[in-house]
């Protein structure tokens, strides 16, 4: 997203925390293509009868967002950092209500590197749960997986929206990514 977007992204966010509705509606032809993509990595390695969409993710996160009065947005990372964690809910919830027929089937194996990773609904519950007990260990450091993963956003964006230096955003990142490979390796 061009500076200049990334500024006006900002300039509507805090005009829509003030209460001007019409900010709302100015706001999302600057942010839904972002969403579209963020949605779209986030199902692209669903199984081939997923029945969830990509605009349906967006819509659904979009709806939630509307409702969310009493976020106070601060720019285009924060924005971005609330859309993924809405997302990463929605399907969540969507695994739990759609899988549990199949509780523990068809496991499949995930990769984790620096280009990220996308869980299947078949075990985006165990990284859920994984990302909890992280959490509970080093609620930062989830924030960052959370931010990298679920946001897609950049070591800068993440250091931005958590107020800390790139170095510590890329530090914790390395950390947790080996304290979540040791979590997930029990689910193989």
């Amino acid at each position: 997203m061009p500076e200049s977007n990334a500024s006006e992204v900002t300039v509507l966010l805090k005009a829509w925390r003030g209460g001007d509705k019409q900010s709302l509606d100015k706001l999302i032809p600057l942010v839904y293509d972002e969403l579209h993509r963020l949605a779209h990595y986030y199902l692209r390695q669903e199984r081939a009868d997923h029945t969830l969409q990509t605009t349906a993710l967006v819509n659904e996160a979009y709806l939630r967002l509307i409702d969310a009065e009493n976020v106070q947005w601060q720019d285009r990372s924060h924005f971005f950092a609330i859309s993924s964690n809405l997302m990463r809910r929605i399907l969540v919830d969507y695994a739990r209500s759609h899988g549990s027929k199949k509780r523990g089937q068809n496991m499949e194996k995930v990769s984790m590197d620096d280009n990220y990773f996308i869980p299947t609904d078949r075990n985006i519950l165990k990284l859920d749960d994984a990302l909890s007990a992280l959490a509970d260990f080093d609620s930062r450091k989830a924030k960052v997986v959370e931010l990298r993963f679920f946001g897609g956003l950049s070591v800068e964006e993440t250091a931005e929206v958590l107020g800390v230096s790139p170095d510590t955003v890329r530090r914790d990142w390395r950390l947790a990514k080996v304290w979540l490979l040791c979590e997930l390796k029990d689910y193989e």
